[in-house]
């Protein structure tokens, strides 16, 4: 009932913002995802608080996948992830959309920044293999934390990465988290904060793009 209660839409007539939270998973695996396996509920504290925090001007949503692994050349989440991101889309036309992922999570988030729905991504110790920050398309505001202990996904890659956006000219911004973990159960201040403030960053600016817009149709 928590779950279902948890993933259950909003009913509003139009959010400022949609967010579709990405839980990890793994290398390998053909294991069935299970909204309560460990990744899924390291997600919840992250997609409650965000709907708690902002109320109806946000509309959260986490993912789920057919299996728990990336599997190589097969991307296994990727046909379910851009489903949750087009259902999303299709309830809220027109509303900008930020990505939030874990881990693979946070490689599924990459992927999906291409999507021109997408305005914002925030990454979470992601597992960044081949460069993954490259899909992202320009004009897509970035984020990314990663623990400096964690031994499960390579903070330095995740810090390259955004040092190669910022030189291409992208808003973005790393944040290091001393002593940080994979499973983000440590220094919660700095990983719920983080992605708080990357939300309400994200509502500031869909409020700029929607004043500007007003602007430009009553100079027509």
């Amino acid at each position: 009932m928590f779950l279902n209660t948890l993933l259950a839409p909003i009913h509003r007539s139009s959010p400022d913002l949609a967010v579709l939270v990405l839980p990890g998973g793994t290398d390998f695996s053909y294991r069935q995802f299970s909204p309560t396996q460990g990744s899924a509920l390291r997600m919840y504290p992250f997609t409650a608080s965000i709907q708690a925090r902002f109320g109806t001007r946000v509309r959260v949503r986490q993912a789920q996948y057919r299996v728990y692994g990336w599997n190589g050349g097969q991307a296994s989440p990727m046909p379910h992830a851009r489903a949750a991101l087009d259902a999303l889309a299709a309830d809220h036309p027109g509303v900008p959309i930020a990505v939030i992922g874990h881990s693979m999570g946070g490689r599924i988030a990459a992927q999906l920044g291409a999507d021109e729905r997408v305005t914002d991504v925030l990454a979470l110790a992601p597992w960044w293999q081949f460069a993954d920050w490259r899909q992202i398309r320009e004009g897509v505001r970035v984020r990314a934390i990663h623990g400096d202990a964690d031994t499960v996904t390579r903070a330095p890659r995740t810090e390259k990465g955004i040092a190669e956006l910022v030189a291409r000219g992208f808003d973005a911004d790393y944040l290091a988290v001393t002593g940080g973990g994979h499973a983000m159960l440590d220094n919660l201040g700095v990983w719920q904060g983080g992605a708080l403030r990357f939300v309400g960053e994200a509502l500031d600016r869909a409020s700029q793009r929607d004043r500007a817009s007003r602007r430009g149709r009553a100079w027509r």
